[in-house]
């Protein structure tokens, strides 16, 4: 039988910039009537593999997310939201941190991370993020890049042009064994910190594989107010 170690993280740090002049955060922005937030920590609730679910917001939202899970989910009683850090890799320490000091964190410990702002991640999705974290360690969710990929080094001029047949467009979540994810962290120079653009990364640079996990199209990120648009119409048809 699995050990019920496994805890999810709802990243909610961000502060939404990208989606205009907007008085709150994107993922507090409602969608079908209910917070982004919520639709996405729903999706964890109903999968009974998770020990803990982890909200991390802003500091000046913690309550304000307290309130709304208490308000859409009040029988869950295995969410818990604290505050997140200043980068996306603090956030994700936090959430270990609140790990080791409430529950336990082992080598066998599983934490799938995953953005607020993308609600739609699937059943099948989550459980594949799981299953391949207790197999290889570690994983990320791709989709197959359908647009020609470009690397320019100054933003002028194309420098490559890589084939597009091994090129893959990240989502989440990725997943990890919490501690080994710990340790690579904190064995990290201030500048590889600064490298930092996804947690997968902390993997990659000390020379550990990362499982491919496939995503799903529908599985998108809430950034724009076009994509605000979208998520209205498929959750509206949903609900």
């Amino acid at each position: 039988m699995e050990s019920k170690n496994i805890f999810a993280a709802v990243l909610a740090g961000g502060v939404g910039t990208r989606m205009g002049n907007v008085d709150k955060p994107k993922q507090f922005l409602n969608i079908a009537a209910k917070p982004i937030i919520i639709h996405t920590i729903e999706k964890f609730v109903i999968n009974s593999r998770f020990e803990a679910i982890i909200v991390l917001t802003p500091k000046q939202w913690v309550n304000n997310t307290k309130d709304l899970v208490k308000k859409y989910i009040p029988a869950a009683k295995n969410v818990f939201v604290i505050e997140g850090g200043a980068s996306r890799s603090d956030t994700i320490m936090n959430a270990i941190e609140y790990i080791e000091n409430n529950y336990r964190l082992d080598e066998e410990t599983v934490i799938v991370t995953h953005d607020s702002v993308r609600p739609f991640v699937s059943h099948r999705i989550i459980e594949e993020n799981i299953d391949a974290t207790l197999e290889y360690g570690a994983c990320d969710t791709v989709i197959p890049a359908t647009d020609t990929i470009i690397r320019s080094d100054d933003n002028t001029f194309i420098n490559d042009v890589p084939p597009r047949k091994v090129m893959y467009q990240g989502q989440t979540p990725q997943s990890f064994r919490a501690k080994k994810l710990k340790e690579h962290y904190n064995s990290l120079s201030e500048d590889e910190k600064e490298q930092l653009t996804d947690a997968c990364k902390i993997f990659v640079l000390k020379g550990e594989k990362v499982a491919l996990v496939d995503g799903e199209i529908s599985n998108m990120k809430v950034t724009y107010p076009y994509d605000l648009k979208v998520a209205e119409a498929l959750l509206g048809g949903n609900e």
